[in-house]
C-alpha cells in the first residue's frame, strides 16, 4: 500500500483525541453529525464544524489562513504555500491551516508532501473528514483503490452526509471488490 503509516494513522483514529486548542464545541457537533446522515439539520452541523476549524482564538491567524484560501482558490500556489508555511510555523497547533497546506500540496501534484501535513492535521484533529478524504483521493491517484477504500469509509463513519464519499465508496466496491486473505 502507498502511505501505510497514514493509514494506520487514519484506521487507529478512534483511539485518538483532538487537540486541546480546538473548540470544546466540536464534539457535541461531532455526536450530533455522526447521528446519521437522516438528520435535516445535518448540512448545518457540518457548516458549523468548518467554521469552527477555520476559526482561530487569534483573529490575525484566522485572517491569514483566509487570505491563503483566496491564494488557493486563485492557483496562486507559491503565494498559498508561502502564507501557510509561515502560518503552520507561527500556529503549528492550527489543525485547519495544516489541512489547507494538504490541500494545496494535493492540488500541485505533489502527494508526499500533501500527505505529511494531512498526518499533522489528522495529529491534531482525528475528526477531520476532508483530510482523510483527501487522503484517499491521493491513494486513487497513486493507484492503491483498497487504501482509498478504507479511508473514505473512516470518513463516512465520522460524516456519513459525504454524498460524493459514498459514490466512491460504492464504485470501489463495484470496481475493486474486496478480498479476503
Amino acid at each position: 500500500m502507498v502511505f501505510d503509516d497514514t493509514l494506520a494513522q487514519i484506521l487507529g483514529l478512534h483511539q485518538r483525541r483532538p487537540a486541546l486548542s480546538l473548540p470544546a464545541k466540536l464534539d457535541a457537533l461531532f455526536a450530533r453529525l455522526s447521528a446519521g446522515a437522516e438528520d435535516p439539520l445535518g448540512f448545518e452541523v457540518e457548516d458549523e464544524i468548518w467554521e469552527a476549524w477555520t476559526t482561530h482564538p487569534d483573529p490575525a491567524l484566522a485572517a491569514k489562513l483566509n487570505e491563503a484560501i483566496a491564494a488557493i482558490a486563485a492557483a496562486d500556489y507559491d503565494r498559498g504555500r508561502t502564507l501557510l508555511t509561515a502560518l503552520v510555523a507561527e500556529a503549528p497547533d492550527y489543525a485547519e491551516a495544516w489541512n489547507k497546506l494538504a490541500t494545496l500540496e494535493f492540488l500541485a501534484g505533489r502527494d508526499r508532501d500533501s500527505v505529511a501535513a494531512i498526518a499533522r492535521t489528522l495529529e491534531l484533529e482525528p475528526r477531520h473528514f476532508g483530510a482523510i478524504s483527501g487522503f484517499a483521493q491521493i491513494c486513487l491517484r497513486n493507484g492503491d483503490p483498497a487504501a482509498a477504500r478504507l479511508a473514505f469509509e473512516a470518513a463516512l463513519r465520522l460524516n456519513p452526509r459525504l454524498t460524493a464519499v459514498r459514490i466512491a465508496v460504492d464504485e470501489l466496491n463495484r470496481t475493486h471488490p474486496a478480498t479476503l486473505h
